[in-house]
């Protein structure tokens, strides 16, 4: 038996894509349009878990979660059809999310997490900020060889 409650509805769910969704590509454009060069759908540990956008150099990990698959307070509804497959499958989801900050985090990486409704250009702004904020500075004269010196 399908997880899905109907045939129009497992249609809907595998037409869902897992990557270069409308919201991630409208913020991408705008920060390659600002000039920073980045990593798309990027596991920053290595294994399953990628971020949408990275900045290996920065380490910051960007993620564009979608209201419905991430339970957004604001957005989120619990669907009434099936429920019993979709309560513990967005849990899931949300504890996923959770495990990857933490594991992220104390790897040293910055973690920036953006819901689906946020307009494109704010959510550039916000990763526009923290990658120029956490831009690496060369210290003078590292590149010279000793015996330049």
């Amino acid at each position: 038996m399908s997880w899905a409650s109907s045939e129009a509805a497992r249609r809907t769910m595998v037409g869902n894509r897992r990557r270069d969704t409308k919201p991630e590509l409208a913020v991408r454009s705008l920060i390659h349009r600002a000039g920073l060069r980045y990593r798309v759908d990027f596991a920053p540990l290595g294994g399953r878990r990628k971020a949408d956008i990275v900045f290996p150099r920065q380490r910051i990990a960007v993620f564009i979660d979608g209201c419905f698959w991430h339970s957004c307070p604001l957005h989120g509804v619990s669907p009434a059809t099936n429920s019993g497959y979709w309560r513990p499958k967005l849990a899931k989801n949300v504890a996923r999310d959770h495990d990857t900050d933490q594991l992220l985090s104390a790897a040293g990486w910055t973690v920036i997490r953006i819901w689906e409704h946020v307009s494109p250009a704010e959510a550039a702004n916000i990763i526009i900020t923290a990658v120029r904020s956490h831009a690496p500075t060369r210290a003078l004269g590292a590149s010279r060889r000793s015996s330049e010196r």
